[in-house]
């Protein structure tokens, strides 16, 4: 097959590409690395191979981020603090027409929880439970049989429902959290961020080596209002607090003298309060926000 037909396969399958390979490794730049791979073997493959351009990008995209994950992992052991896959704009990973299906998928809770896979169950679930793959292609794409596929799936299930809520995240309510939150941190106000807080709430930031964060999470309601007041408390004229939209929920943004400090995504917990806050603050995952967003208003 010639080079145009996969190249205009190419640009119809992208975003789904890039879609998959952001939700495997959690990184848009590995995500479009990997998808330039995958257009690369497909140009250099047989023409025997290219009878599905769609498929063979899909299993290429797929070995090509499974490859990557077995590698980052090992370097993850040497990252400084937690680790927290890079935020996006969501329609960066989704086509808006499937951006409300895919929006679960996308949020931070859960590709947290995905971190707690093994690459092959990562890429088994998301390829047939989010991307609608029936298990003959899952199987094809991942490389292992039938059954085995069927067994990753199961797995990886019983996993992600272990790790995450036992109930509905109602969005509006969610959104309303944010505001209050948002508000919370623009006040520094002490009181309402621990009202804002299940008791066992946790914070976790991710600084990378570069940039000053909480090493450990924190845990207990008490422990994370008083760090929160604390930090975006500090020099509280030069900073300020916005609701944005990221990852497919509504999260915040910390801008200090007028340039994005750190992103927060709040996850909610059964009685309207915060179980849990992810805080970036690495300037390499940040750098696409900041080129996106137009600053504080």
């Amino acid at each position: 097959m010639e080079a145009a037909p996969i190249d205009d396969a190419l640009e119809a399958e992208r975003p789904r590409l890039v879609a998959l390979a952001y939700r495997m490794l959690g990184s848009m730049a590995d995500a479009e690395d990997v998808v330039h791979d995958a257009v690369l073997r497909a140009r250099a493959a047989a023409p025997s191979e290219l009878r599905s351009p769609a498929a063979y990008l899909t299993t290429t995209t797929t070995r090509t981020a499974i490859d990557h994950l077995r590698s980052a992992r090992v370097r993850r052991e040497s990252y400084v603090g937690p680790w927290l896959p890079e935020p996006v704009v969501g329609d960066a990973v989704a086509d808006p027409e499937s951006a409300a299906e895919l929006a679960d998928s996308l949020s931070m809770a859960f590709l947290v929880v995905l971190e707690s896979l093994t690459p092959a169950e990562r890429a088994a679930l998301l390829l047939h439970d989010v991307f609608g793959l029936p298990h003959a292609e899952v199987a094809d794409a991942v490389g292992v049989s039938v059954p085995a596929s069927r067994q990753l799936v199961h797995r990886a299930r019983q996993h992600v429902e272990a790790r995450r809520p036992r109930f509905e995240v109602d969005r509006a309510r969610h959104a309303e959290l944010v505001e209050r939150f948002t508000a919370a941190c623009n006040g520094a106000d002490l009181d309402e961020l621990l009202d804002l807080l299940t008791a066992d709430a946790t914070y976790v930031a991710d600084g990378g080596a570069t940039t000053k964060a909480a090493r450990h999470p924190i845990v207990g309601a008490t422990r994370v209002s008083r760090f929160m007041a604390y930090v975006y408390g500090r020099r509280a004229r030069s900073k300020s607090a916005e609701r944005i939209e990221l990852n497919g929920e509504p999260a915040i943004a910390i801008y200090f003298r007028g340039k994005l400090d750190s992103v927060l995504f709040i996850e909610p917990g059964p009685d309207d309060r915060a179980t849990t806050i992810y805080a970036l603050r690495n300037p390499e995952k940040l750098a696409r926000i900041r080129a996106t967003l137009p600053g504080p208003t």
